[in-house]
């Protein structure tokens, strides 16, 4: 039976999605689970799944087209359908897909380079004035990542070289290897010089700069700070690793105590919504990761109910499929609170943007000894600054205050989870 791809809703007030990229060209046999369209939301470019095994037929939109949310842009066939020609779908509607040259406005104006890019590729695929055959994420990642891309084995139709492709070369073969930095240690993230081909902006990047400048400029935001003793958490994290919790974090750490802390303080895991405050039943928090397109947010869900463990396996899951750009679209959605660490780039201190529709963020800095009073004599402890940016339609001084105060508790005191 032939199976319809739909573009999904990937956020409540999404209506439209942008079709980036398809991974399989027509006719290619599908994986159900693997990576099928790139699309474009509101938060990110997201890679779409197959929902079924088959050959990708009738495919109905092309890269740079605007569909509506529950729009058929394709149809898996089995191979005996696709050989018989049978369980094609309808086609769609002229109005259904706005293509590039007529979709409506974004909030923010999009960059001329990064349409004009979408607009003239009239195939993934295409190989112009002899170039190597690559569809356009597959050339801006070889392009970023300095690999050569006659190198690589394309995997694609005719050989083309697809994204995935050029993310499976050996990084460390290439010029301009890209690793997550370890903590507390120089990034490598946006160390290489800009060329003239990567000086436009990618879509990661652009959507990014539309979300945040209408974060800044429609909420309300004010900034609480505090430094915290940090010794306690140092002591934890040794623990967890010696008890075989794996790869532990202090990141790891602080999504667990921020849980404990929004289940205390439920104002912080709220939403202002048409005038309204709206509390969310779940703590879903959001982790801000540095990918070389620019930032995304993808989250763990539930985090208040999971043990350490749980979460450092759910961490490190997806900051690998962020940097390697394979997030799903379940990854992004429905954050209550985010939390963004720039300990690791050595920054001491700094106010982030909140992450809209979230009503607060938490910035953590470096974990830095410094001479702090202790009983009335100075002594070196390992200190840290957090800084929390509110929404103040939803929190209050007073209230941020409260939960801020109560997660400097549980650093300083992580047995206080207990309680």
């Amino acid at each position: 039976m032939a199976t319809n791809v739909i573009l999904p809703a990937l956020g409540m007030a999404q209506d439209t999605g942008k079709i980036v990229e398809w991974l399989k060209a027509e006719g290619q046999h599908v994986t159900a689970g693997e990576p099928l369209v790139t699309i474009e939301t509101d938060k990110a470019a997201v890679d779409i799944e197959a929902p079924a095994s088959g050959i990708l037929a009738r495919v109905s939109a092309k890269p740079g087209d605007e569909v509506p949310v529950a729009q058929v842009i394709a149809v898996i066939l089995s191979p005996e359908e696709a050989e018989a020609g049978a369980g094609q779908p309808k086609r769609m509607p002229a109005q259904a897909i706005i293509p590039a040259s007529e979709s409506v406005p974004a909030q923010a104006p999009q960059p001329a380079a990064s349409a004009e890019a979408l607009a003239s590729v009239s195939s993934p695929y295409h190989s112009g004035n002899g170039r190597h055959r690559a569809s356009p994420k597959a050339r801006r990642i070889a392009a970023e990542r300095g690999v050569d891309l006659a190198a690589v084995r394309g995997t694609g139709p005719g050989g083309s070289v697809l994204a995935a492709d050029v993310l499976a070369v050996d990084i460390e073969a290439t010029t301009l290897a890209v690793t997550p930095p370890p903590e507390y240690t120089s990034p490598a993230i946006g160390s290489a010089p800009l060329t003239a081909d990567q000086s436009a902006v990618s879509t990661i990047w652009r959507l990014m700069a539309e979300r945040t400048t209408k974060s800044w400029t429609t909420i309300p935001h004010f900034f609480l700070a505090r430094d915290v003793a940090a010794e306690r958490l140092v002591a934890w994290r040794a623990r967890a690793v010696e008890q075989g919790f794996g790869k532990v974090t202090y990141t790891d750490l602080l999504v667990k105590l921020v849980a404990v802390a929004l289940r205390r303080h439920t104002r912080l895991n709220a939403s202002w919504q048409g005038g309204t405050i709206i509390p969310h039943n779940e703590v879903n928090i959001g982790l801000a990761v540095a990918v070389e397109d620019g930032l995304v947010v993808p989250v763990i869900h539930r985090a208040d109910t999971l043990h350490l463990g749980e979460i450092a396996t759910r961490r490190a899951d997806l900051v690998g499929r962020a940097q390697a750009g394979r997030l799903r679209p379940d990854d992004l959605q429905h954050g209550t609170f985010t939390i963004s660490n720039l300990g690791m780039y050595g920054i001491d201190a700094f106010n982030a943007i909140i992450n809209e529709p979230q009503a607060a963020i938490l910035a953590v800095g470096r974990m830095v000894d410094r001479v702090v009073p202790v009983n009335g004599q100075p002594a070196v402890r390992p200190m840290m600054t957090l800084t929390m940016s509110c929404d103040h339609r939803v929190v209050d001084g007073a209230r941020g205050a409260e939960f801020l105060a109560t997660v400097a508790a549980l650093i300083e005191e992580p047995l206080a989870l207990l309680e």
